[in-house]
């Protein structure tokens, strides 16, 4: 899903997921460790939304490329629910010569709920190599780099 972002002349993406009775504990709000879980799955969904189809998983066996993490941090503002759905926004905040950093911010009516940072290496899966980010992938990432 995307919608626009007045912030900015660029697209803001925004994953929808359905946070569920099985994703909480007893307290009623989702498990600290479904909390990257959610995260990563809006990552790749940016992903498979500026590639044509194409996520993690065809991305590493058709391209030829994986994008490991190498760092991840998240800070909790607001209990996740399954009452609201979670809305995801995603974007890259930078672009290094083997590496790429995306901010997540997550949503429940209104609320920020999370917010982390993210960092992958582009890497050849067959050696597990660093190397540079294919052509279109960095074209992709330059035109939707915004600050945090």
């Amino acid at each position: 899903m995307t919608a626009h972002d007045t912030r900015a002349d660029q697209a803001t993406f925004v994953h929808e997921i359905r946070v569920g009775w099985g994703d909480c504990d007893p307290a009623q709000i989702a498990y600290t460790g479904h909390l990257p879980r959610f995260a990563l799955s809006a990552i790749d969904a940016w992903w498979e939304h500026h590639l044509d189809g194409d996520g993690w998983f065809q991305m590493e066996l058709d391209r030829g490329t994986g994008t490991p993490f190498v760092h991840m941090s998240l800070d909790f503002r607001s209990p996740v629910t399954p009452r609201h759905r979670l809305m995801c926004e995603v974007w890259p905040v930078k672009l290094g010569n083997t590496s790429v950093t995306f901010r997540v911010d997550a949503r429940q009516n209104g609320s920020l709920c999370f917010e982390g940072r993210f960092v992958c290496v582009f890497i050849d899966p067959n050696a597990f190599s660093p190397k540079s980010p294919p052509e279109d992938m960095r074209a992709v990432v330059t035109a939707n780099l915004r600050p945090e």
